[in-house]
């Protein structure tokens, strides 16, 4: 295990470190480390490791997500309003669509089968956005007209719906019975997640308040809490529907609009221990990633994730209308929102485990999209915002 990390970490700063000097975004280096490292190529790391790659990158989100909290202003969140709200689901919606469209003719799959293919790519990457949302947030980009503030919310959130989709069309697959609570449980779980972090939060604000400890310490226990949050998630699903991870994000804006200081101080603490966790996160994406199921990939697969992306930028430049966002910036949101990674590595082979008869297409396509899109997107982010954004 120990040897493996060595691997990991080495292998993964050294091909960063070229990918820099070609402009290339770092994260391509990290998944290109994690597919050769991984057990379908030179297969280095270690079994223990991969056996509970789910939990870390599971964790690295989190970080990620809290350090997106203590960032994100609320006041810069209202001036969104609308749009932010749209950003959530609308997308999504466009991009099942497109799917259900195109994937029966261009792969011979059913419309059901092509509703859970659709329902696995739909959803966007928060560990590629958040990051890169966080930094334009400094530097300043975009803050007449809160951009990233508008990217941040709905990238954090589409996932709990496309979650619930992907449920309801597997459910439907294996001949399940469909309950129209479960589409209730979306804004059932989001505004849970909501209050939990914001009551949290408040209750740790009047501890740090009395207490005196290192931020350390504040930030070892914040890390609790989130951890906290998700595992309430997972053990009261059959009672009430909570989002730990919004209840994660809840917290660290709470934080950040009731005790500033503390939100500035303990933001570049976060930010050091996304440099490792970025690192394990996208190694193991990449891992994860079976590359006999992409080279197996014909050139009809490739079109239909251009093609779906397509419905989705049409999505976002629906959420779009009639908003203060010039042209450039509405195009910036629709490249923003292109990269997925997580959410494809954690469900994509979850359709060939039920054993789905398009469990094998799905896997291969999901492949595919973390491929060209965290790639595609990643880089058009760092190529675009300083030309499409205002300072």
């Amino acid at each position: 295990m120990i040897i493996s990390l060595a691997y990991i970490f080495l292998l993964s700063m050294s091909l960063s470190f070229i990918f820099k000097k070609l402009k290339i975004p770092s994260l391509l280096s990290y998944i290109i480390v994690g597919i050769i490292l991984g057990p379908y190529a030179v297969n280095a790391i270690d079994g223990t490791i991969l056996n509970i790659s789910s939990e870390l990158r599971q964790i690295a989100l989190i970080i990620i997500l809290i350090r997106a909290g203590i960032t994100l202003n609320i006041e810069d969140l209202k001036k969104v309003g609308r749009p932010a709200i749209l950003m959530c689901f609308l997308p999504v919606c466009f991009e099942i669509l497109g799917m259900c469209l195109l994937a029966p003719k261009l792969l011979g799959i059913s419309l059901l089968e092509a509703a859970i293919m659709g329902s696995v790519i739909a959803a966007v990457s928060p560990a590629v956005i958040v990051p890169k949302m966080i930094k334009l947030i400094e530097d300043g980009y975009g803050k007449k007209n809160s951009i990233p503030q508008l990217i941040l919310a709905g990238a954090s959130v589409d996932d709990v719906f496309v979650i619930v989709m992907f449920t309801t069309f597997t459910g439907l697959a294996t001949g399940k019975n469909i309950s129209i609570w479960q589409f209730i449980n979306i804004p059932v779980s989001i505004i849970f997640g909501i209050l939990l972090g914001a009551i949290v939060g408040f209750i740790l604000i009047k501890l740090f308040k009395k207490v005196h400890m290192r931020d350390t310490v504040k930030v070892v226990i914040l890390l609790s809490m989130s951890f906290i949050f998700v595992t309430l998630e997972e053990w009261l699903k059959d009672i009430v529907s909570i989002s730990g991870l919004i209840a994660v994000m809840s917290m660290g804006i709470i934080i950040n609009r009731n005790y500033p200081v503390l939100a500035k101080r303990i933001t570049g603490k976060f930010g050091k221990l996304w440099v490792v966790a970025e690192i394990m996160l996208f190694v193991l994406v990449g891992a994860s990633v079976n590359i006999n199921y992409a080279l197996s990939a014909g050139i009809n697969t490739v079109i239909l994730i251009f093609a779906v992306l397509l419905f989705r930028i049409m999505g976002v430049f629906v959420c779009l209308l009639k908003t203060k966002l010039s042209k450039k910036e509405k195009i910036f949101c629709a490249i923003a929102y292109i990269p997925k990674a997580t959410v494809q590595a954690a469900i994509g082979g979850v359709p060939l485990a039920m054993g789905l008869s398009c469990g094998d297409i799905v896997l291969t396509v999901a492949v595919i999209a973390i491929l060209i899109t965290a790639t595609l997107g990643a880089f058009g982010i760092d190529l675009t915002y300083k030309k499409l954004l205002e300072k």
